[in-house]
């Protein structure tokens, strides 16, 4: 699938994206309330990824953008201009879905086609644009072909060109490399997000997963229970995440707990600085939450903290050590954990004395701590 980097080399125009703003937006259904409130801008030409697990409202807030959904309340607007009450085939959006949509009795030409035959362009002209965007996507050679006959990732990208094929400002991703195996899925991408920075469209991608999410977009928002927890790029995002959520949700923390002492805590024994000093130390029991390259070992029999696990990962090996009753996740170059045993002493030390801390709390759902 190479051929599609050379194909956005060549293509046509370039559409202008449009600023999408998002307030204050509200959604129930029944006693449920899928959207709190929630709001989010959106610059011309930005991809934004809407993170977060089942149940979050990501997925109710793009079918709202797209006006498949009405609102309780709220303002979705597009360029300054209210949409909220604008009918879906008038708000100038393309969508591609997970299960890509495509009409099974027409070929691959005739799928891109479609939107145009609809919007009333004459035949030879639609013709020519579904050709040049099924060439954008790689695809020129299976234009006659129909959806039984391509593989998965190749109907997800006849479904993108299809949404593209009506040049719209905004451009709506619902999941759609979730049915894909793992290779594809990493291939199209990458692919995705070069064709996005070739046309510069303003994108708008659901994921519920976070490589995809950190990889692609300019900005993720990371949700729960209908609310935006936090919007950044994906270095702040997982470096610096403000809210407990986030740090647990987006990569791996272990929560560790610690003693504070004189505004700063006491973890695996040493003084460190508390990271979210601008809110303050909380009271009570309070937690570290630790990613797995924050901590390093070493090992020490006469130390009391071991090690019950290890799950080679390539270049690093996560080792599992239980401390008083905790399991801590460290990362290890692997030439070096080849030396850790199950069972050894060990202690740890955090590489960094700046440190993010919570109120002690249960585990978050849909973390899997």
């Amino acid at each position: 699938m190479t051929e599609l980097a050379d194909a956005t080399r060549t293509a046509g125009p370039t559409p202008t994206g449009a600023r999408v703003s998002l307030d204050g937006l509200v959604r129930t259904y029944g006693a449920t309330r899928a959207l709190n409130g929630f709001s989010l801008a959106i610059e011309p030409g930005e991809f934004v990824a809407l993170l977060g697990p089942s149940g979050c409202g990501k997925t109710t807030a793009l079918r709202v953008l797209a006006g498949f959904e009405r609102l309780d309340s709220g303002r979705v607007t597009v360029d300054g201009r209210d949409v909220s009450k604008i009918s879906a085939q008038h708000r100038d959006m393309g969508m591609v879905f997970q299960s890509y949509s495509l009409f099974p009795n027409m070929n691959a030409l005739n799928n891109v086609a479609f939107g145009l035959r609809m919007r009333h362009q004459h035949a030879a002209q639609r013709r020519k644009k579904a050709g040049e965007l099924l060439e954008l996507v790689g695809l020129s050679d299976q234009a006659a072909k129909y959806p039984h006959q391509m593989s998965g990732g190749q109907q997800q990208r006849v479904a993108l060109a299809r949404a593209l094929a009506i040049e719209p400002r905004v451009l709506l991703l619902d999941e759609p490399l979730s049915a894909l195996d793992a290779k594809v899925r990493a291939e199209l991408r990458d692919q995705i997000r070069q064709l996005q920075q070739r046309l510069a469209i303003t994108t708008v991608f659901v994921t519920h997963d976070q490589e995809e999410a950190l990889s692609m977009a300019d900005r993720v928002c990371v949700m729960s229970e209908g609310r935006a927890e936090q919007t950044a790029t994906p270095a702040a995002l997982y470096s610096r995440p403000t809210t407990p959520f986030v740090a647990q949700f987006v990569g791996v923390s272990s929560r560790v707990p610690v003693e504070p002492v004189d505004g700063s805590v006491l973890l695996f024994g040493e003084p460190c600085r508390v990271r979210a000093s601008d809110v303050g130390l909380p009271d009570g029991e309070v937690d570290a939450l630790l990613r797995p390259e924050d901590v390093t070992i070493t090992l020490d029999p006469a130390a009391k903290p071991f090690v019950t696990h290890k799950s080679f990962l390539g270049a690093t090996t996560r080792v599992i050590v239980q401390v008083d009753g905790v399991a801590v996740r460290v990362d290890v170059r692997s030439d070096v954990a080849a030396d850790i045993e199950l069972g050894a002493r060990v202690r740890l030390s955090v590489v960094s004395r700046d440190v993010l801390v919570a109120r002690r709390a249960p585990a978050i759902p849909g973390t899997g701590e």
